[in-house]
């Protein structure tokens, strides 16, 4: 989307970015007391504070560091003091539609700072915009919104149902409340424990500790030269740490690249059946999705192939909450990594067939539910994304049919 070249249309004025608003700059919130008004920074919502220091619709402009990340916020706000915010002149510009507008730009070229990126509001300033007129900027507005609207609805339903699986995880696998042969919690029903000298903790008496090695095949990935362009493009799906932080997804079916057989073939790579959980195991270590195609995976990722369909979601979350520990195993002077040989020596709680085959029947409506508003939300995603230069270049009209009117 970087490479939006905004064009001249008949109906359409060109302005200069200090035509249409007042820079200010944020300020620092560590005096500020809890509260219910968001603090952004550079990577979004901080905390929330007492106070706000603007509470009208405002573009957000980055003053260090990645110099994209540019955000919109229509609630009262506090910004601090790497992030630019804006006093927008509405007789000129819908905030919603030049917050779009600005986030299409490639701004890397007005860059400032030597060392970290920066911008100065000279820069910003200077930045030759063309908008339509204000009604028709609007209407476009309302377009996009009303996609946004829905994205955020759908991730907020996945919210809810990933804390409800979570909850029912830490129900039957941290406080073994899991159902009984009477269908009655099984500890507090005085279900039989035993000391576990391993985890240092009473478990369940038919449950056992097993290495990770035990209950699934951990592999390495690899990349392909990106000198032979033969490597790339082909229809073997390769993930990266980048297809999982960017999008911060469940589930992984897709990544930014493919490659090639020739690729394949060419490195040390492995081809992964679904469900298969893959961990970023280096920069970062911790980040974990489930595949839900057959894929391979970069040399930044530990990948484990369960050895039984009833513990993929299990691994999932016995790994999310062990995360911490699996980090400390890290090792490395420029970055930390976790070893292929840490990883298949960790220890896990491994409850009998009959509680896996329970919990995956229970939780599978969850998984499902969820993979569904996932794809969902990346082709409305995708659908705005193709639409919005479009519209704002006057490729396509905001018609009838596009209007919400």
């Amino acid at each position: 989307m970087r490479n939006f070249a905004p064009q001249m249309e008949k109906d359409m004025q060109s302005y200069r970015l200090s035509d249409l608003v007042k820079i200010k700059n944020g300020k620092d919130h560590k005096m500020l007391s809890n509260g219910k008004y968001p603090v952004l920074g550079s990577g979004g919502i901080m905390r929330y504070v007492d106070k706000f220091l603007y509470d009208k619709p405002s573009v957000l402009l980055p003053r260090k560091g990645t110099l994209d990340n540019i955000q919109y916020c229509d609630v009262p706000f506090w910004t601090v003091d790497t992030l630019y915010y804006t006093e927008v002149n509405t007789n000129l510009a819908n905030p919603y539609y030049l917050y779009r507008y600005l986030s299409l730009l490639d701004l890397s070229n007005l860059d400032s700072g030597t060392g970290v990126p920066s911008m100065t509001f000279d820069n910003y300033y200077g930045l030759k915009i063309f908008l339509p007129n204000i009604e028709k900027q609007t209407k476009i507005a309302q377009i996009l919104q009303t996609l946004d609207k829905k994205i955020i609805i759908n991730r907020q339903i996945n919210q809810n149902l990933e804390a409800i699986a979570k909850q029912l995880y830490d129900y039957w696998f941290v406080q073994f409340d899991f159902p009984n042969e009477e269908g009655k919690p099984y500890k507090s029903s005085g279900g039989a424990m035993v000391w576990n000298e391993k985890l240092k903790r009473d478990i369940p008496v038919s449950w056992e500790t097993k290495a990770i090695e035990d209950i699934a095949d951990v592999y390495n990935g690899a990349t392909p030269s990106t000198v032979n362009e033969q490597n790339y493009g082909g229809d073997i799906v390769w993930i990266t740490p980048k297809d999982l932080s960017d999008q911060k997804q469940k589930y992984v079916y897709q990544g930014e690249r493919n490659i090639s057989q020739v690729g394949y073939n060419s490195c040390s790579t492995h081809l992964l059946p679904p469900n298969t959980i893959l961990m970023s195991s280096r920069a970062p270590i911790g980040l974990l999705s489930i595949a839900k195609t057959e894929l391979c995976t970069n040399q930044g990722f530990k990948s484990f192939v369960p050895k039984a369909e009833n513990i993929s979601t299990y691994l999932y979350y016995y790994l999310n909450i062990h995360i911490k520990q699996i980090e400390q195993l890290g090792t490395g002077t420029t970055f930390k990594e976790v070893s292929r040989e840490d990883v298949l020596k960790f220890p896990i709680l491994k409850p009998n067939d009959a509680i896996l085959d329970l919990w995956e029947e229970r939780v599978s409506a969850f998984n499902n539910k969820q993979f569904e508003i996932q794809k969902e939300n990346e082709c409305l995603t995708k659908q705005r994304d193709k639409l919005l230069p479009l519209l704002m270049n006057g490729q396509v009209s905001v018609n009838s049919d596009l209007s919400l009117d």
